[in-house]
């Protein structure tokens, strides 16, 4: 008996939404079904653009449709919590985008109510589901590179000066931590683990209040470090590196990452590549869809604990540059 085809529901109808649901059109498991807009005019062009059946002028009507299997959240982070409640409420498994939440106290409460319940909640971390990726942690697993001693990981952009944009309005979370941050903070827990013994940071806090780059130092217990780097009004290479005792990675444009070469002393260089023909959402839409099948209620790749450690740490080094939002 082969997998059954999951109906997506996409809550919010922006840029994000747009990629997530036409990359569903190639994924192997899920198809986009509705959108929920709190604008049905909206909705309805992003139905007809996508090809998507039904579309809805509120979140709730959304997630009232008994045909809806799993709902993407991809409103802005400071709505996510509140969002995936909405979901969760209505018995539905609930994919959401990264950041989770904007701190650990409002992850704290959605993992306790999805587990409550038994529902199904991730974290939308497509980089996690990349087939790059997955090589990149089968060579990390069978040790090729030795003993990890130090990850590097950096995402930045220079966006246009708009304070009342999302990127740069503390009412609306943002900064470079949690927009870009996630990523690099994401890969090193990904590879040396989400509990480092020591944190160091600082941050440039521009005219609005946040941070518009930012660089972290992770110390952990076996003595290896983590160097990452986070920006929105900064162009910094998207580039991460992983050096071990007897070699090394490097995966460049590791967030979207289509390539990545394994380099160990004395072997020739090992290259990996994706030639994928779309964004790369699909591949976490497949995993959802293999979960929910299997009657998981959350993912191995990236464990609902991990997510919580990763927002405590940026919880940690928010709160080491001072950094609260209006509505915390």
């Amino acid at each position: 008996m082969g997998e059954a085809t999951i109906k997506w529901g996409i809550l919010a109808a922006g840029g994000i939404a747009e990629s997530f649901a036409g990359d569903l059109a190639y994924a192997k498991n899920g198809e986009a079904y509705a959108i929920g807009s709190r604008n049905l005019e909206k909705a309805k062009a992003f139905a007809e653009k996508i090809g998507i059946p039904k579309a809805y002028g509120s979140y709730e009507e959304l997630v009232a449709d008994p045909e809806v299997d799993a709902v993407y959240v991809a409103t802005p982070h400071p709505y996510h919590k509140e969002n995936v409640l909405t979901a969760l409420r209505a018995g539905k498994a609930v994919l959401c985008e990264k950041p989770f939440t904007v701190n650990s106290t409002e992850l704290e409460e959605l993992v306790a109510y999805a587990r409550e319940r038994k529902l199904f909640l991730m974290e939308a971390m497509w980089t996690r589901f990349l087939p790059v990726i997955r090589r990149v942690r089968e060579w990390l697993a069978a040790g090729r590179i030795g003993e990890v001693r130090l990850v590097k990981a950096d995402f930045g952009f220079r966006v246009g000066w708009d304070p009342a944009g999302r990127l740069l309005n503390p009412e609306l979370g943002g900064g470079a931590l949690l927009d870009a941050g996630i990523y690099p903070i994401s890969f090193a827990s990904m590879v040396l683990g989400p509990h480092p013994q020591h944190v160091q940071s600082t941050a440039h806090l521009g005219e609005t209040g946040v941070d518009e780059h930012f660089s972290v130092l992770l110390t952990y217990n076996n003595g290896a470090v983590a160097s990452l780097n986070g920006a929105v009004r900064l162009a910094i290479g998207n580039d991460a590196y992983i050096h071990g005792t007897n070699g090394k990675i490097y995966v460049p444009g590791f967030l979207n990452a289509t390539t990545a070469t394994l380099y160990v002393d004395g072997e020739e260089p090992e290259t990996v590549t994706d030639d994928r023909t779309f964004k790369g959402y699909a591949y976490e839409a497949e995993a959802v869809g293999r979960a929910l099948s299997a009657g998981l209620t959350e993912s191995s790749d990236i464990p609902l604990d991990e997510s919580l450690a990763i927002l405590r740490l940026m919880d940690q080094i928010r709160g080491q540059w001072g950094l609260k939002y209006p509505f915390e």
